[in-house]
C-alpha cells in the first residue's frame, strides 16, 4: 500500500473515533431534603458508578457544600457517589434563618439540631436504595461533630471520617457518639494546631477504646486545618480509606509473641498507658 493511501486510512480512523461520543460520569443532581422539623436543606447528589459506597459530605461552620469540589472530584473518579448538604442557615438551606443568630450555647441549640440535617441525607440515601453498610458520613470541624452525632443515632453506617474536629464546638460534643459507634473512624488533624491537634487525639482515643485499633485511623499534616487539610494533604489517603475503611486483620506473629508476651498481646487488645493518659478520666466515667 502508498504511503499516501495508508496515510489517508489512518486519519479516516482517527477522525471517526473523534466523531464517538464520550461516556461522561452523570451530572450531580441538585436536590431538597426535608428535615422533620421543617428546614429545607439544599444539597448536590451524584450517584455512584463503579463503586457501592456513597459519602455524606458536611461542612465547616460558615462554609457551604462547595467547599467540597476538589474532593468529589476525586469521589467521582474513583466511581463514589456523594450527597453534599448545605447545613441549616448555611448556603441556600437559610429560609429559617442564618447560622450567625443562631444561639452558641445549650444541649438542643440548632447547631445541635444538625445532627437532623445528618439524619436527612442517610434517609435521602436509603430512598435511593443505598444501604447502611454503603454509607460513610465524612464531616469537617463542625460537620465533622455533626458527623459524629448522626453516626450515633444511625450506629449502622459504614463509617465516619472526622477532619479537624473538636471536643467542643458550639456544644456539639462528639464524645458520647465515639463512647458508642464501633464502626469504621477516620480522623484527621493538624500537628500544626497545638489545641486542636491534642482535642483530635483525645478523640481518637475515645474510638480506640470502643471501636478497636482495626476500626481507627488516624492521619495528620502539619500545616492547615478543615478544607484545606483536606484538599492540600489527605484526599487520597482519605479516599483510599473510603474504598477499605477497616483495616484487616493480620495473623500474630507467634516468634514476637514468645519473645514479649505481655507487651505484644495487652497492645493489640487495649490502649496503651501514653494513649489512656490523652482521655481525661470524665470522658470514660
Amino acid at each position: 500500500m502508498c504511503a499516501k493511501c495508508f496515510k489517508n486510512i489512518w486519519f479516516s480512523i482517527l477522525l471517526m473515533g473523534m466523531m464517538l461520543p464520550v461516556q461522561a460520569a452523570p451530572k450531580a443532581q441538585s436536590v431538597t431534603l426535608s428535615t422533620q422539623d421543617g428546614w429545607k436543606l439544599a444539597a448536590e447528589y451524584q450517584p455512584a458508578t463503579t463503586k457501592e459506597t456513597t459519602v455524606i459530605l458536611l461542612h465547616d461552620f460558615g462554609k457551604k457544600k462547595e467547599e467540597f469540589t476538589s474532593f468529589e472530584r476525586a469521589l467521582v473518579k474513583m466511581g463514589f457517589g456523594y450527597l453534599a448538604v448545605d447545613l441549616r442557615g448555611h448556603g441556600q438551606s437559610t429560609g429559617n434563618g442564618e447560622y450567625k443568630k443562631f444561639a452558641r450555647e445549650g444541649a438542643d441549640n440548632p447547631f445541635n439540631q444538625m445532627v437532623q440535617d445528618g439524619q436527612t441525607a442517610v434517609s435521602f440515601l436509603r430512598s435511593k436504595g443505598i444501604s447502611l453498610d454503603q454509607i460513610i458520613l465524612l464531616g469537617t470541624g463542625l460537620g465533622a461533630n455533626v458527623a459524629a452525632k448522626t453516626a450515633q443515632l444511625v450506629p449502622d453506617v459504614n463509617g465516619i471520617a472526622l477532619i479537624s474536629p473538636n471536643v467542643n464546638i458550639r456544644d456539639v460534643l462528639p464524645v458520647p457518639a465515639l463512647r458508642t459507634y464501633k464502626g469504621a473512624v477516620l480522623i484527621a488533624a493538624s500537628a500544626g494546631d497545638r489545641k486542636g491537634f491534642l482535642e483530635a487525639s483525645i478523640l481518637r482515643n475515645v474510638a480506640f477504646l470502643t471501636a478497636g485499633e482495626g476500626n481507627v485511623t488516624f492521619l495528620t499534616a502539619y500545616d492547615f486545618t478543615g478544607h484545606e487539610l483536606l484538599d492540600k494533604y489527605i484526599t487520597q489517603s482519605v479516599v483510599q480509606w473510603i474504598g477499605t475503611p477497616r483495616k484487616p486483620e493480620s495473623a500474630p506473629d507467634v516468634k514476637a509473641a514468645s519473645l514479649q508476651p505481655h507487651t505484644g498481646v495487652q497492645r493489640s487488645q487495649t490502649a496503651s498507658q501514653t494513649e489512656q493518659a490523652l482521655v481525661p478520666s470524665v470522658l470514660l466515667d
